[in-house]
């Protein structure tokens, strides 16, 4: 069986993934949003080699989460800022944070800690239409608008289908 290629996908989780999915992605846009948005701070600050940070930066600014901003012409130096696209992915690496806090801390325990207003930020993934916090035992799948059978969603069309 072939494997399906990302331009065949048919799935935002996916789609997502495609952008934001390798373990360097959110790193590269957590200190672009804690201020370190400069190359060279961001390829020391993470001990990533220059091309693999040219590609994912170039890809971020491909795929409209980051975009390059110039402030100095010659030589022509950018830093990165976060799009709105970007802005809307960072209470997400804050919660994926959180898990990691609680599931898989590293020696010593967080070495980061978001604060929100004046106490620490204890992220919740919350249902913008009742308020409520959003737990898996509690959700229920259902076919979208753009629900169908293709590679992605193969199986998964069928069995939301079904009542």
């Amino acid at each position: 069986m072939r494997q399906t290629s990302f331009a065949e996908m048919h799935c935002s989780l996916a789609r997502s993934l495609e952008v934001v999915g390798d373990w360097w992605t959110p790193l590269i846009l957590r200190d672009v949003y804690l201020g370190i948005d400069r190359f060279a701070d961001l390829a020391e600050d993470l001990g990533i080699s220059r091309n693999l940070l040219t590609e994912r930066l170039n890809g971020l600014v491909d795929d409209g989460v980051l975009r390059r901003e110039r402030y100095r012409q010659r030589p022509p130096r950018d830093r990165y800022v976060l799009t709105e696209s970007g802005r809307q992915l960072i209470p997400i690496l804050v919660a994926l944070t959180a898990w990691g806090d609680r599931w898989q801390p590293p020696d010593g325990g967080p070495p980061i800690r978001f604060e929100h207003r004046d106490h620490d930020a204890v992220p919740v993934v919350a249902c913008g239409a009742c308020g409520a916090a959003i737990v898996a035992d509690e959700l229920t799948a259902r076919p979208g608008p753009g629900g169908r059978a293709a590679p992605g969603t193969m199986v998964l069309a069928r069995r939301l289908a079904t009542p």
